[in-house]
């Protein structure tokens, strides 16, 4: 169901609004017109001129911003490793569709993917093709030789020294660049392909075998190649990285946003919020993922014991915070992410967890700059002229985030874009 095209509209009533960034919901009705909110008015009351007008009756529920996820992987929550590297070439890309469709049914309107091919598949979503959230693709993550994003067999040549491309590569998860000369070409690669912001991978990963988490990645030279190439574009460098030292690298070097950060220290911490520079991270459960390897679940334990620590000392210091969950290779895992955005609860309180996965990641959107593909309306705000992106929930998520845990039968009213993707409204 879509707005009528003549512009008459649809009107959700009787529904307690949360902007996106007030700090409780108050009564009232928001009236949309094709893919925009024109309308937010207080009240009870039916307003007058809607005669012409689709009318939701709310039923006193609470209506919210569609939510938004700072760090996902389109390509590769559905999927395995297996898949990712060994399967027929459409299969990553049919699995991404998939996973858009149940994001939005989620309640996720709006994602930015870290790592894979996701330009095309955000081009057919916004055509209205299928269903799925808006993308702020970084298009393939670019990594050094040996780096978390280095997925060839341990006896290849490096793509460096004449070897053969990895399987991630060929399909654009990734790009394996050396020196500075590499690093701006490979950046250039993801911003000719439609990449909105550039991933870096700056330090040790769980998954990957061959980098242990404490190893530094790309020198500084390279990383500052990779920040003035795209803001040559106007848009901006994050990086996935764990330690004091790769984050504050990365930090000198012009880099806007850390993803992950776990196991950094106070004084890092803080160092950010010094240096205004956004901290993606993640409440990370150990059997959010599962690692065959031994080295691997070694690894993701001691990203998990971080946790705690890395959120206190955030909000502790007034770092930026982005909500994003980082689920990968594990399609039976993709539900958590609403899981995980409940998780939040035990670091700040329902409002503020609202507020970062609707405003305060729309906010890291905009560093975009010329490169967002949305920028012609706010995101992430119940507003006159923002984007007709809204959920209607059962029960009130401003004091209580665990409505938010169950989408399927809590979410009520799904619209994005304009278009009523689900309406369970009495």
């Amino acid at each position: 169901m879509s707005v009528d095209d003549s512009g008459a509209g649809l009107l959700v009533t009787n529904v307690r609004v949360f902007d996106g960034t007030g700090g409780e919901a108050v009564p009232g009705h928001v009236r949309i017109e094709r893919d925009r909110i024109t309308e937010v008015a207080p009240g009870r009351a039916s307003p007058r001129g809607a005669r012409g007008v689709t009318v939701l009756d709310g039923g006193g529920r609470t209506l919210i911003p569609g939510l938004t996820d700072a760090h996902v992987h389109l390509f590769a929550i559905g999927a395995t490793m297996a898949e990712l590297q060994l399967a027929p070439t459409g299969t990553v890309y049919y699995q991404a569709l998939a996973a858009a469709r149940d994001m939005l049914m989620r309640g996720f309107t709006t994602v930015r993917d870290m790592a894979g091919d996701t330009e095309p598949l955000r081009r057919v979503l916004d055509r209205g093709l299928f269903p799925g959230p808006r993308i702020y693709p970084s298009q393939a993550a670019v990594s050094q030789t040996s780096g978390h994003g280095d997925f060839g067999a341990v006896h290849d040549t490096p793509t460096a020294l004449g070897g053969p491309q990895a399987r991630t590569e060929q399909i654009g998860f990734t790009r394996v660049a050396d020196g500075p000369e590499r690093v701006l070409a490979a950046v250039r690669e993801q911003l000719r392909k439609g990449a909105t912001q550039i991933k870096l991978m700056a330090g040790g990963g769980v998954i990957s075998e061959f980098d242990p988490l404490d190893v530094l990645q790309f020198t500084p030279a390279e990383l500052e190649a990779a920040v003035a190439a795209a803001s040559d574009w106007g848009t901006y460098v994050t990086v996935h990285v764990y330690t004091s030292e790769g984050v504050r690298r990365a930090v000198e070097a012009g880099v806007r946003c850390i993803e992950h950060g776990h196991l950094a220290d106070e004084d890092t911490i803080r160092h950010l919020a010094e240096r205004d520079v956004w901290l993606s991270t993640q409440p990370f459960e150990v059997d959010d993922h599962h690692y065959a390897s031994p080295d691997s679940d070694r690894k993701n334990r001691e990203v998990c014991e971080g946790v705690s620590r890395t959120f206190a000392w955030a909000v502790k210091h007034g770092v930026r915070l982005a909500f994003g969950t980082d689920l990968v290779l594990d399609p039976g895992k993709s539900h958590r992410q609403n899981e995980m955005l409940v998780r939040l609860g035990a670091h700040l309180s329902p409002v503020e967890v609202l507020r970062m996965a609707t405003s305060g990641n729309a906010e890291l959107f905009r560093l975009s700059g010329p490169r967002d593909p949305y920028r012609a309306a706010p995101l992430g705000v119940v507003a006159p002229g923002a984007w007709a992106d809204l959920l209607v929930v059962d029960g009130d998520p401003t004091t209580d985030l665990s409505v938010l845990a169950d989408p399927e039968r809590h979410l009520r009213l799904i619209v994005k874009n304009g278009v009523v993707h689900k309406n369970e409204l009495d």
